[in-house]
């Protein structure tokens, strides 16, 4: 562990942090290197300072000179080997940055990136690093203060040191099935300066079980895969179909102190016949849910996403391979794929949300998934005869649809400049509150002005409040 401390040291001393090397590698060669591109990033790290040492060493996962770096505790630590004059990374590490670009979160370390087109696939108990997924659900994590929570499936670890670095002094608990994974990210909180974690093996909630949590996190193994062929323990857990997240979401309450969260990325599969909201709403019980859909991919799609992932493109199995995955959808009569999160919140009187949003949000999400749910439940329980107060929310603008000159417009429409960025059609009656409430006086008065300056029965837009305010409170428009 001593050895972890000091190559900490060493990184954080040579600037090898997410801004070092974004600013070392500039704009072309970054993002060449995101398309797996790594002459460009080569060229950017020809001077030979710590910082582009260590770049070539860890990221780009190539030889550098034995004395180009003081390389006794890399060596002594295991994430590197001399030889033949070289040294050699055995293991990747990879500088985090902190949700929404709030500096330097620390590092993971993973086993070696297999590159397209090298001719390999991982190893069985292969441990992924850091990437779109992971970074997805970082964003995803609400930011609400936590003494305690469970990294389900830490994999490198990622999760626990995002997680950690919000909450210092939080107790970590991180679970994997794969033994590697956990030797992995123990050596990731060492270098993150996460002291005191606690890690268990074992799959699914077994290894916590009869404890409780204010947070659980899991970017678990969720991919859909046929039985024939290898298995990755890193994306899928064994288990038929999507029965893994279904059996997360369903246990995890048990799980959970009142009020917390329990948030993961998943896929459910779309059955020939069956709606999947209707499939995957059923899968909660006990706990406020916001499920969301961010894509979906048909059955071919999906085998070709993986494939490429585990870099079985271009061998000579691929195509039975293929045919294998196809085989195993058509037999269950699956149809596509979805992929998006899920958020839970342990709750006495659960409300769910179950649907689909494609476009661009406004990031981290994490920083408002609560109010979200607190949104749920305050258009879930609206009534304009209860005396509530209402605010538009922040950023709201309105749009009109009309022919030039026109007296009225055919359409008017509130869009969202923030958050979740909706846009809603709207009636006159939800027009006028947009432009009149701020939180600091009832709705009754406020109806019945609009009522007297529209010519409205008032009765009537009492009732059309009613019909159409608890939605647009559970969609943000109001708060």
């Amino acid at each position: 562990m001593s050895h972890l401390l000091r190559v900490r040291e060493l990184l954080l001393g040579a600037g090898y942090t997410v801004a070092g090397v974004r600013e070392l590698l500039g704009s072309v060669a970054g993002g060449a290197l995101a398309r797996d591109e790594i002459v460009p990033a080569l060229r950017a790290t020809r001077g030979g300072s710590p910082v582009e040492v260590l770049t070539r060493l860890f990221w780009l996962q190539v030889p550098v000179p034995a004395g180009a770096v003081a390389a006794d505790d890399l060596v002594a630590a295991g994430l590197a080997e001399v030889s033949g004059g070289e040294l050699r990374a055995l293991l990747r590490v990879e500088p985090l940055e902190a949700v929404g670009g709030a500096g330097h979160a620390g590092y993971v370390v993973s086993d070696l990136k297999v590159r397209p087109g090298s001719g390999r696939v991982p190893a069985d108990d292969h441990v992924v690093g850091t990437g779109g997924a992971s970074g997805s659900l970082a964003r995803l994590v609400v930011h609400t203060p936590v003494d305690n929570f469970l990294d389900l499936g830490t994999g490198c670890g990622v999760q626990a040191v995002h997680v950690a670095g919000r909450h210092p002094g939080a107790r970590v608990t991180a679970t994997d099935v794969n033994p590697r994974a956990l030797e992995l990210a123990a050596m990731s909180f060492a270098l993150s300066g996460v002291d005191g974690a606690e890690l268990r093996e074992g799959s699914l909630l077994e290894p916590v079980r009869g404890r409780r949590f204010d947070l659980i996190v899991s970017n678990p193994p969720f991919v859909v895969a046929p039985e024939e062929g290898p298995r990755f323990t890193y994306r899928e857990s064994g288990l038929a179909g999507d029965d893994f997240c279904r059996r997360l979401v369903t246990e995890a309450p048990r799980y959970l102190n009142d009020g917390g969260y329990c948030q993961l990325l998943a896929n459910w599969l779309h059955v020939d016949g069956v709606p999947w909201e209707e499939r995957v709403g059923a899968w909660v019980d006990g706990c406020d849910a916001w499920i969301v859909q961010r894509d979906v991919q048909d059955p071919a799609e999906y085998a070709e996403l993986w494939l490429r992932d585990s870099c079985e493109a271009g061998t000579p199995e691929y195509r039975a391979r293929y045919d294998a995955w196809l085989d195993h959808f058509e037999r269950r009569n699956v149809v596509g794929v979805g992929f998006g999160w899920i958020t839970l919140r342990r709750s006495e009187r659960p409300v769910v949300r179950v649907e689909e949003l494609r476009h661009a949000v406004e990031e981290p999400v994490g920083a408002y998934a609560g109010d979200i749910l607190d949104g749920l439940r305050k258009g879930a329980e609206f009534s304009t005869t209860c005396g509530q107060v209402l605010a538009a929310a922040d950023g709201l603008v309105q749009e009109q649809v009309g022919p030039p000159g026109a007296e009225d417009p055919e359409r008017i429409v509130l869009r969202q400049t923030r958050r979740l960025r909706r846009a809603a059609g709207v009636g006159t009656v939800e027009a006028g509150l947009a432009g009149v409430c701020d939180g600091t006086l009832p709705l009754d008065p406020l109806l019945a002005a609009i009522a007297e300056l529209t010519g409205a029965d008032e009765d009537q837009v009492r009732a059309h409040a009613d019909a159409v305010l608890p939605e647009l409170i559970a969609d943000g428009f109001f708060i």
